[in-house]
């Protein structure tokens, strides 16, 4: 941030289109992406703690109900496995492995029992070789590329005015953009998974469900706000690109 706050001084102070005294108001988009991403971040961790007080009535730990919700399905190939931090519960599908961390793998609340029921969607997915998981896992490479080498290529393109750059930079920036966007059907879909077989199992009660749903939901808007982020960051890209055409 330090060193786009010092092009932004560089450019606006030489008379770009921007306000006086060398201000971007194009940070206004930058700041309205961060609030949108804190706010969502805040309420899934709000939603998850509250659940995470509610023992399930299974007595199920977040591991035993994936075994369970993985052998229901059909699938014997995904290990199992406890991964140190919070809610950093995830599936590689490379290694056919779900990874539990230490708030769901040996809790049994209702709010790990989803969550790991969450992550089995995707093992789910990956069986049935679901489309946009499929296509996701392809975009890898480009996503890691394009969040990676985006922002210095284009800040390149700032000091040196060279026009291919900035436009190097924003396509760059747009395969992560896509990535995320191809992400929102691969997570809803995984929730929607998870609460469909916690309920055919009978893993948690109807009511326990209704707390699920919203943990599952809380989830799923960090991914709409992480979006929402990164197209304010998009607009903002070639906002500063335009002005730097016209300087």
């Amino acid at each position: 941030m330090y060193l786009l706050a010092s092009v932004n001084n560089y450019y606006y102070g030489r008379g770009g289109y921007g306000y006086g005294w060398g201000i971007d108001p194009t940070y206004l988009l930058a700041i309205l992406g961060l609030v949108l991403t804190l706010i969502a971040s805040a309420r899934v961790k709000s939603t998850f703690n509250q659940y995470a007080k509610v023992r399930s009535a299974s007595g199920l730990t977040g591991a035993m109900a994936a075994e369970r919700i993985l052998h229901s399905c059909g699938i014997y190939n995904v290990g199992i496995e406890h991964i140190s931090g919070n809610l950093s519960d995830h599936y590689d599908p490379r290694s056919k492995t779900l990874r539990l961390s230490d708030s769901t793998y040996g809790s049994n609340s209702i709010a790990a029992i989803c969550v790991a029921a969450h992550e089995c969607g995707h093992a789910v997915q990956d069986q049935v070789h679901y489309g946009p998981l499929v296509l996701r896992s392809t975009l890898v490479p480009a996503a890691n590329l394009g969040s990676t080498l985006s922002w210095p290529i284009f800040l390149a393109g700032l000091f040196l005015s060279m026009r291919p750059l900035l436009i190097g930079g924003i396509v760059l920036f747009l395969l992560a953009v896509v990535f995320q966007l191809i992400t929102l059907p691969v997570e809803f879909n995984a929730s929607s998974r998870a609460l469909k077989i916690l309920d055919q199992n009978h893993i948690i009660s109807e009511e326990e469900l209704k707390g699920g749903r919203k943990v599952l939901k809380a989830a799923a808007m960090t991914y709409v706000a992480a979006l929402a982020s990164s197209l304010l960051q998009l607009l903002r890209l070639i906002i500063l690109a335009r002005g730097r055409d016209r300087d």
